[in-house]
């Protein structure tokens, strides 16, 4: 991100949307809404001076609303551009017309509170769409009890309960009482391969499954994990290994059978009802904490934005491509990569970055 951010040949226009794309391949022109942050990027250094006196509080979207962060705030520490936003919803100021802490504070005179949006045009020769994933809403699944059980999250709320950034400083500590979580059940295809919600693999889940219970041994030597499955798609390179090693150097267990039913008891541990079926026997297991690998979907905004551009979907809602074209879009002088054409992981991701990018040079006559 920082070389992306240093690049002279590379524009990041963050905190912005498109607005409109006219044009054909070789000449298009797209509107570009840039939000208003409220404060002058250009003059900005991040410094968090504002953050420390600002009395508004938020639920900070970047760790899942496991937390608050202030009403102007840096999206995350590695962020590029690394400048401040202030939330307006929010902010003091914008809801009740006094406070303005941030602005006396700021050495450098970078908040504007008469900020407003602006509209840039871009011409380009080519567009390329990487809208990335949404994750598949775990409230459809009432038998889960997620948003109801206090210790039942998802992959990526338990991805930042682990990161030495979030919320609890790498700890897993349960929600509801803070308590260090030791027995932890990770269950798979929640939502994915299901024709009543989604019917495709999300291809992910499986390896990120692994790689988080191997993770939660590492910060506490008493965890144990179970992985619920309906079969492990580990098919990349090395993966089955990977598989094998979890179970023999981390004692993870692996255990055939979706979960039917989650409940608690009154000290809010899940309890796991299951058919295991390999023993074919019904079966229940008490954990700390449950984590739900929800199927990851095509990004919310993207069927607006294919609306816009023309481009065709699948049924499943992600970019239709040209089936001997892997990374061309319906429309001419358009492609696409990542997640935005289907369930991938990160290697199959940056290849197909790759591709897209040697797809635009050809288009354009540098090949």
């Amino acid at each position: 991100m920082l070389d992306a951010g240093r690049h002279p040949n590379i524009n990041i226009l963050a905190y912005s949307e498109i607005a409109g794309v006219s044009g054909q391949a070789g000449s298009f022109t797209v509107q570009v809404r840039r939000k208003a942050r409220y404060v002058k990027e250009d003059i900005c250094n991040a410094c968090g001076d504002c953050v420390a006196k600002c009395p508004g509080k938020a639920p900070d979207s970047f760790d899942m609303g496991l937390r608050n962060r202030k009403s102007i705030y840096l999206y995350f520490a590695q962020g590029i551009p690394a400048v401040m936003t202030i939330d307006a919803e929010h902010c003091r100021f914008f809801t009740k017309g006094k406070c303005r802490v941030c602005e006396k504070t700021c050495v450098k005179g970078a908040i504007d509170f008469d900020q407003q949006d602006e509209m840039v045009e871009i011409h380009a020769g080519a567009i390329i769409l990487a809208t990335g994933l949404d994750l598949y809403d775990a409230g459809r699944f009432p038998q889960y009890g997620y948003g109801r059980l206090p210790n039942v999250i998802t992959g990526l709320e338990y991805e930042r309960l682990i990161n030495a950034t979030g919320p609890t400083g790498g700890h897993l500590l349960r929600p509801s009482d803070q308590k260090p979580a030791e027995k932890v059940a990770y269950v798979q295809c929640v939502g994915s391969r299901d024709l009543n919600h989604c019917s495709y693999c999300s291809s992910v889940c499986c390896m990120y499954a692994i790689k988080d219970a191997m993770l939660a041994r590492e910060h506490d030597p008493n965890s144990r994990s179970y992985i619920f499955h309906t079969d492990l798609r580990n098919v990349g390179k090395g993966f089955r290994n990977y598989e094998r090693r979890g179970a023999e150097e981390y004692e993870i267990e692996y255990i055939r059978g979706r979960v039917a039913e989650i409940q608690e008891d009154e000290d809010h541990n899940p309890i796991l009802w299951y058919e295991d079926t390999e023993k074919r026997e019904v079966r229940n297991l008490q954990v700390d904490m449950a984590v739900l690998a929800v199927a990851a979907t095509p990004s919310r905004g993207a069927n607006a934005l294919s609306e816009l551009l023309g481009i065709e979907q699948n049924e499943s809602g992600f970019l239709k491509v040209d089936g001997t074209a892997p990374v061309d879009t319906t429309v001419p002088g358009i492609f696409a990569c990542g997640f935005a054409l289907g369930p991938r992981d990160i290697p199959e991701s940056v290849a197909s970055a790759s591709a897209a990018a040697c797809r635009v040079a050809e288009s354009l006559g540098y090949s």
